[in-house]
């Protein structure tokens, strides 16, 4: 049970991991020459292999070792970065994915073992047919120094090189002196590339020699450019005082704990990914990670005093560039569903500490009521912040998307990301990535043309896909913008009246043609491929947006793109409403959807006959009795209310009785029993313990069009 239990806390953690390599490829792709990034790629097969083969998942340790081979000949600049190279990374990372999930499960299907054989004989084009296992660093499998080991800290002077001097001509004569096991290249004097001299010399060298030389012999080699360099050289089994001076005279431009200990001359980076290592198997097999210090420590891969050292030095860089402190703690996803339900209902119970307080005109329970209320007020918003994720986890899915269906349909198309960092409810997160999946795969097949139509048009070759999100207001905008060839108007047109969704002799906006391409089943595609053109994709869209009680529009040009827009509320928890009373019931309209309101007499009500219209400032809006849509008796009042919204461009009233005003609503769900009711979105309940209805108003107004079809085809027009 525990070998399962550390099985499916690995594969939780490896899925984060791969996603970030992932990304690492793609960037890759863009930057070839981003050093970073390669080290990143290496560092994470090396801790994949290390932890999988911990745990006895044999043959992701194996496959994942043949990835890392390849990794370390780029590491080194034995091969370089290309199409062919990131596409084979991208697959080989999918199967990793793929080999760990089946692993866990405990059976690996034939065909997944035989694409990783066809894998695996890709990447052996990449190594030479000789693959010797050279160990780098200064540590063997115990962790332990080796002896004869020198470090070397190279600070050459900038013009070096203008005195006819040769930096690496010295480094490689240290290789007649013994054996060079790592050589780590920094560049923290490299300036902006606008304000570099060709001939300057901005790169330093942390070098590690094992040789039975001595130091007089090492500091020889570099006798020439002695006294304009910063040359350090460390013997073999120094004192940890010499490390610690070591560390505090660096320069102070990194923080990073591991930069600093590499730096430093205390560690390579082998030992930094030995240590990660250690820190992951701890998190596996306890459930907690440990800092990575003490994991260093507690190997006997670093000395307490040196670590602290490093520490100190990370405080003060951190200080000094106004890096924040930043310490976080991971949480279930159910405990914090808990929690807010807890706060939903802390809510509605403090809302009738207030209405009891009020009817009791006693001031000193009055004024307890109010500091409850800020209290709760404070603590709701804290709570639906700890939902708040970064909607950029969900933007970065797409960059593969983008790269592997463009090549699948020769297309040259990029992706622009903006507002990676905008804030979002967890579980709106969770729910959007569908539609915006049906949205770029659109953009790719329908929208951007071949690079070729693109040039005879005058456009570049390159389309773009430009992936926005914003805030505005209580609701986030999230843009999906692309600058292919736009949509179809007399086509959309067209296949609207084939369908029967509209007259032949209609008179309808851009917008309202635009909006056809929501109908389930609708599709202009001549011909149906593997990506779209069965009409499936847009009415998902819609319904999945509405879902989430946001809203999606369409602006397009012809060619020059398409631009949709979804509306979404921040939150699904707590939302801000328009409490209204029909008789004796009471219901919520999302207030995000509220224009206005107006009063309508029974005289007014009467004169509009069948078809339930309101005259608005000479404009005339069509309206739903709720009275009548919900089958409730009663009396009518003399003077009614028109609470009108704003759905996907059009002006909608709901008729009631009272407008009693804003109301922050609580969602709850409705019981199973009302599946099937619509127009009904949640309930919530009110200061007194009654329940109100929240309307689904998109719903409602989509019924109402229907049954309005007939009444307006007989020769009405209203303005929308």
């Amino acid at each position: 049970m525990e070998s399962d239990s550390a099985k499916r806390v690995f594969m939780a953690e490896s899925a984060e991991v791969l996603q970030n390599m992932e990304l690492c490829l793609l960037s890759l792709e863009s930057a070839s020459d981003c050093r970073e990034n390669v080290n990143d790629l290496f560092r994470t097969a090396h801790t994949i292999k290390g932890s999988s083969a911990m745990i006895g998942l044999d043959e992701v340790a194996h496959f994942t070792h043949n990835v890392e081979n390849v990794l370390d000949r780029l590491r080194n600049d034995e091969i370089s970065v290309s199409c062919d190279l990131i596409s084979l990374m991208l697959a080989c990372k999918d199967h990793i994915r793929e080999l760990i999930e089946f692993s866990v499960e405990g059976n690996i299907p034939d065909d997944t073992r035989a694409g990783g054989e066809k894998l695996s004989s890709l990447l052996a084009g990449y190594l030479p047919d000789s693959t010797a296992s050279i160990l780098k660093g200064r540590t063997d499998s115990g962790g332990q120094r080796k002896t004869g080991i020198w470090h070397i800290s190279l600070r050459f002077g900038k013009d070096v090189l203008k005195e006819g001097m040769d930096p690496m001509s010295m480094i490689n004569y240290l290789s007649k002196l013994g054996e060079i096991r790592s050589l780590c290249t920094i560049h923290d004097a490299m300036p902006r590339a606008q304000w570099m001299e060709p001939e300057d010399f901005y790169l330093g060298f942390e070098i590690d020699l094992e040789s039975d030389t001595d130091k007089k012999t090492i500091e020889d080699t570099f006798e020439f450019v002695m006294e304009e360099s910063k040359i350090v050289v460390i013997p073999p089994f120094s004192s940890s005082d010499t490390y610690i001076k070591m560390i505090s005279d660096l320069p102070e431009d990194t923080w990073m704990l591991g930069d600093i200990l590499v730096r430093g001359g205390v560690l390579t980076r082998e030992e930094i990914d030995l240590a990660l290592n250690k820190q992951t198997e701890h998190a596996i097999y306890s459930g907690e990670k440990p800092l990575i210090g003490d994991v260093l420590v507690r190997e006997g891969i670093v000395e307490k005093e040196v670590l602290n050292a490093a520490l100190e030095k990370q405080q003060k860089v951190r200080e000094s560039s106004g890096i924040p402190t930043v310490s976080t703690i991971k949480v279930p996803a159910e405990k914090l569903d808990a929690l807010v339900n807890l706060v939903g209902e802390m809510v509605t119970v403090q809302a009738r500490l207030t209405q009891t307080a009020i009817k009791s005109r006693n001031f000193t329970f009055l004024s307890l009521a109010e500091e409850v209320e800020r209290l709760t007020a404070e603590l709701r918003d804290n709570t639906l912040s700890i939902r708040m994720l970064p909607i950029g986890t969900t933007f970065n899915n797409f960059k593969r998307l983008v790269r592997d269906l463009s090549k699948e349909l020769n297309k040259e198309i990029e992706m622009v990301t903006e507002g990676a960092d905008t804030e979002l409810d967890k579980t709106v997160i969770d729910k959007l990535n569908d539609p915006l999946v049906h949205l770029i795969r659109n953009c790719i097949d329908h929208a951007i043309e071949l690079p070729e139509q693109r040039v005879a048009v005058g456009k570049p070759r390159l389309g773009t896909i430009h992936l926005s999100a914003s805030h505005s207001g209580a609701h986030v905008l999230i843009r999906i913008t692309d600058n292919g060839k736009g949509l179809d108007r007399d086509a959309i047109r067209q296949k609207g009246i084939e369908k029967n969704l509209i007259g032949d002799t209609a008179d309808l906006s851009d917008r309202e043609i635009f909006s056809l391409i929501f109908a389930p089943g609708f599709s202009t595609a001549k011909q149906v491929t593997n990506v779209s053109g069965r009409g499936v994709g847009m009415d998902v869209v819609k319904r999945s947006i509405e879902s989430l009680r946001g809203t999606v529009n369409l602006e397009s040009a012809a060619g020059k793109g398409t631009t949709v827009t979804i509306k979404l509320p921040l939150t699904l928890a707590i939302i801000d409403g328009l409490l209204v009373k029909v008789a004796k019931d009471h219901y919520v309209l999302p207030l995000a959807t509220v224009v206005e309101c107006v009063a309508l007499t029974k005289k007014d009500v009467e004169g509009s006959g069948k078809g339930e219209l309101a005259i608005v400032r000479g404009e005339i809006v069509p309206y739903i009795n709720l009275r009548k849509k919900f089958f409730i008796d009663g009396d009518v009042p003399d003077r009614q209310q028109v609470v009108i919204t704003e759905v996907n461009g059009k002006r909608v009233g709901f008729l009631v009785d009272n407008v009693i005003g804003e109301y922050q609503t609580v969602v709850k769900k409705l019981s199973s029993i009302y599946k099937d009711v619509i127009g009904m979105s949640g309930a919530t309940i009110l200061g007194d313990g009654t329940v109100a209805v929240i309307l689904d108003v998109p719903k409602l107004v989509d019924l109402a069009e229907k049954e309005l079809d007939e009444f307006f085809n007989d020769g009405h027009k209203h303005r929308v």
